[in-house]
């Protein structure tokens, strides 16, 4: 532990905790901080000028990012019949209805994201209690209740991310890894800050893009100028 802390502390004198970066140099700086011995995933964090206690200022969507994510995310498809065979064929890792339901109220998790039809809802949303503190409920707006299967699968295998805000006007996304090219990070950056500006609700006055900073998983926060955006 005395070894993490020290490595966090040498990151953290590269760091001017005062300036906010151009997103270029911030990206840089990132991967100059990141001392970790794997390869750490790289997220943007957003402090958003809403309220989220106002339900047109809740925001929550889903996205494919330009480069993804570096992660493969598993899949668990719920549907039957012809999407049932959607899904396998676009390649999710699971697919079934009731018996994935009993896996899961039996403690099973070996998934990332869940895909559901809407005719497959009123069984898969008795998984609320369950799934709903894991966030892993699906949702129309997220895109993961769709007959679409075949799209949402390959969409969240392409990188997919969702964003959501959290009680405290927060919008926490991972955009890739230490290892992508600085120009990947930092076109996901670009991609994602501009689909939240697009999401804005028109009911948000003042400065919506309050605090932007990135970070690697064992890095120090670094502070992005994002005032091109805005």
């Amino acid at each position: 532990m005395a070894k993490k802390g020290k490595k966090h502390q040498e990151a953290l004198k590269l760091v001017d905790r005062s300036k906010s970066y151009d997103i270029e140099e911030a990206i840089n700086l990132l991967k100059e901080t990141a001392k970790a011995n794997f390869d750490e995933t790289v997220e943007a964090a957003f402090r958003l000028g809403v309220d989220p206690k106002k339900a047109d200022q809740q925001i929550r969507g889903a996205m494919v990012l330009p480069h993804g994510t570096g992660k493969t995310q598993r899949v668990l498809v719920f549907a039957k019949g012809d999407k049932a065979k959607e899904a396998e064929a676009a390649g999710a890792d699971y697919v079934g209805e009731s018996d994935y339901i009993n896996r899961i109220n039996q403690g099973w998790f070996e998934f990332d994201v869940i895909v559901a039809t809407p005719d497959m809802m009123a069984e898969v949303g008795k998984l609320g209690r369950v799934l709903g503190p894991k966030g892993l409920m699906p949702n129309p707006k997220t895109g993961t209740v769709t007959f679409e299967v075949e799209k949402a699968v390959k969409d969240i295998k392409a990188g997919k991310v969702e964003y959501r805000v959290d009680k405290s006007a927060n919008v926490h996304v991972p955009i890739g890894k230490v290892s992508f090219e600085e120009e990947k990070l930092q076109e996901n950056f670009a991609a994602l800050t501009e689909q939240l500006v697009k999401v804005k609700p028109q009911s948000s006055k003042g400065i919506y893009l309050k605090n932007v900073s990135v970070s690697s998983t064992m890095g120090p926060g670094i502070k992005v100028d994002v005032s091109k955006y805005r």
